[in-house]
């Protein structure tokens, strides 16, 4: 398992390769999120974590997917910091035997990090800055995952 918190961009590339190593790993899957630009004009997302917090809950989240499903490797990259409309802001990545495991395990990682990761994601414009709220359809999505 492979967590990164970062302020630097990330190879998509290269982080699947890096899974794709394993000889019986039969599918990768990988999801990218970027930053969108809002109706005023998203001049950038200004996004904030605790270090150290941060990896252990990413890390714990990692951990939890790889015994709900028989995973041979996933990866989680968040960035942080100053990130404009376009750039890169994440990247979840899960490699498995099966394709099933490999998706469902991708899904379960990216609800849990849009409700549950702690990250804070301040939207800048020309009009001011507010901090993004999480969004109920988040939570709708994470329930599927609970038991």
């Amino acid at each position: 398992m492979r967590v990164v918190v970062s302020e630097a961009d990330f190879d998509l590339g290269a982080e699947a390769e890096r899974l794709e190593a394993g000889a019986d790993t039969g599918a990768v899957v990988t999801f990218t999120g970027r930053v969108r630009d809002v109706a005023d004009g998203l001049d950038h997302m200004m996004i904030e974590h605790y270090p150290g917090m941060t990896e252990k809950a990413l890390s714990q989240m990692a951990q939890e997917a790889s015994g709900r499903w028989d995973l041979s490797g996933a990866t989680i990259i968040h960035r942080f910091g100053a990130l404009r409309p376009g750039d890169r802001i994440m990247m979840v990545a899960t490699a498995a035997r099966h394709r099933t495991s490999a998706f469902e395990a991708a899904q379960f990682l990216m609800d849990y990090l849009k409700s549950r990761a702690p990250f804070w994601k301040k939207e800048v414009t020309a009009s001011g800055a507010d901090w993004v709220a999480a969004a109920d359809t988040d939570e709708a999505a994470l329930k599927r995952w609970q038991a």
